[in-house]
């Protein structure tokens, strides 16, 4: 891991890491159920929070309108609080990015049946080949959003 000196392995500097900003939804429905994407990178498989990159004079705050409305077809939500933040050191995929520098932002929606905007061909090239609801149990149904994110850290 990396932060902000000189790793143990000789990882350069965080100042020196290509790091993406980016903004993700923890989509909970009425029944506090929540949404993920299923993301098939070349080296492995992983279930996410819908989300992505923040565009160039973008806040953060529409990149995960404009993400929900692309991946899932989710229109008119209202952005809740930060609930979570993370820096996740990883190569991108392309070579692109050194890693991502993430705030999970709280979405509430109705039930709905996710019906991307994109085409599946358009999401699959960006890795996105699944969607679903689980139905998680923890902190955030029980207690609600902290008062601080909470750093999840890498």
């Amino acid at each position: 891991m990396v932060h902000g000196a000189a790793g143990a392995r000789g990882e350069p500097p965080l100042s020196e890491l290509r790091i993406r900003s980016a903004s993700r939804a923890v989509v909970l429905d009425p029944h506090d159920r929540i949404l993920l994407v299923r993301f098939e990178f070349p080296a492995r498989t992983v279930w996410a929070t819908p989300g992505g990159g923040i565009e160039p004079g973008e806040s953060p705050e529409h990149a995960i309108v404009r993400e929900l409305e692309e991946e899932t077809g989710l229109t008119g939500v209202v952005v809740g609080p930060v609930v979570w933040t993370r820096l996740h050191i990883v190569p991108f995929v392309g070579g692109n990015w050194d890693g991502q520098r993430e705030q999970y932002h709280l979405v509430r929606a109705p039930a709905f049946e996710p019906r991307p905007r994109l085409s599946w061909a358009q999401l699959n090239a960006e890795y996105v080949h699944e969607l679903r609801w689980w139905t998680p149990d923890g902190q955030l149904l029980r207690h609600g959003p902290p008062d601080e994110p909470i750093d999840a850290g890498v």
